[in-house]
């Protein structure tokens, strides 16, 4: 398989992970095509002056998946999300993940990076069960396949507006212990390992890879921001009343992590595949602080 010259796909490119990954393919000079639904959007078109190409496509809807991936070699996926007010639905995050792998197939695309998510229990697989079916599903397809299982974002510290994460009145709410080591990844390190999988696929082809860049603590992140920005930051852990408030899942999260349970990325090993990976330090000096300085001044 021609890792060089092939297109790629990119769906979800009008979002963080697909939309970082789909600029950095396009730096690095490959050819890539993107899925989207509006293609007047500002992302959709921001995109198109990068050189992506455009295609109309929907999850729900298989024949629009069959065009996009017409002479398409290798595909990024990133199935939208499925939560809402009742939580995960499940059954159609299977669906729309498993439409794709199909039309995928029946298409010949010759390989596929699935970008998941990281699970906070030993086994894999508690707050992910919509995504290890896809997972299952996609080994056994024939496809050759990556699986990257990023922790939580570094760039969550730019959410507003939501009952945790981000940073309100200079205080940065979460779920977990304010003691305890957490890891995160920078979106830009997702992007660098689905590029360096797509460069060179007889390497990572069957590999899933748990991706993190540093594991403070809480409240150790918070210091590290606060010094980044110039601005005080203190991290407030959120009560179980609270958590269970915004549903049972974050409930769970809440209690899974006061029994020891966390993100399982093997940090030092990643180093080693990509040497830049970035420490939070590292990401607040490049571009996090920056950006949090321009949002908190709003």
């Amino acid at each position: 398989m021609s890792s060089q010259s092939e297109l790629i796909l990119v769906t979800g490119a009008t979002g963080k992970q697909g939309g970082v990954t789909a600029r950095r393919l396009l730096t690095a000079g490959r050819r890539v095509r993107v899925l989207v639904r509006d293609p007047e959007s500002p992302a959709a078109q921001e995109l198109a002056a990068a050189g992506a190409e455009l295609a109309v496509g929907d999850f729900d809807a298989a024949e629009t998946l069959d065009a996009a991936l017409s002479g398409v070699g290798a595909a990024f996926l990133v199935p939208p999300a499925t939560f809402g007010p009742n939580g995960w639905d499940v059954d159609l995050e299977v669906e729309r993940g498993t439409r794709f792998i199909t039309a995928a197939r029946a298409a010949g695309v010759g390989f596929l990076v699935f970008t998941t998510v990281a699970s906070l229990t030993a086994d894999g697989q508690w707050g992910a069960k919509g995504k290890r079916q896809v997972e299952a599903a996609l080994r056994e397809s024939g496809l050759h396949w990556t699986i990257l299982r990023p922790a939580r974002f570094m760039e969550n510290y730019f959410m507003q507006g939501y009952p945790v994460d981000g940073i309100n009145g200079g205080v940065h709410k979460h779920l977990f212990p304010a003691d305890r080591p957490v890891q995160s990844i920078a979106l830009e390190d997702i992007a660098v390992f689905a590029q360096l999988a797509f460069d060179d696929p007889a390497r990572f082809h069957g590999e899933t890879i748990e991706l993190a860049g540093d594991a403070l603590t809480m409240s150790e992140a918070a210091i590290a921001v606060s010094a980044a920005i110039g601005q005080p930051v203190r991290y407030v852990e959120a009560t179980q009343e609270e958590a269970e408030a915004m549903g049972a899942e974050v409930g769970a999260v809440w209690r899974l992590s006061r029994e020891g349970e966390g993100w399982h990325a093997d940090i030092p090993a990643l180093r080693e595949i990509h040497p830049g990976l970035r420490t939070l330090d590292a990401w607040l000096a490049e571009s996090g602080a920056a950006r949090l300085k321009t949002l908190l001044a709003d």
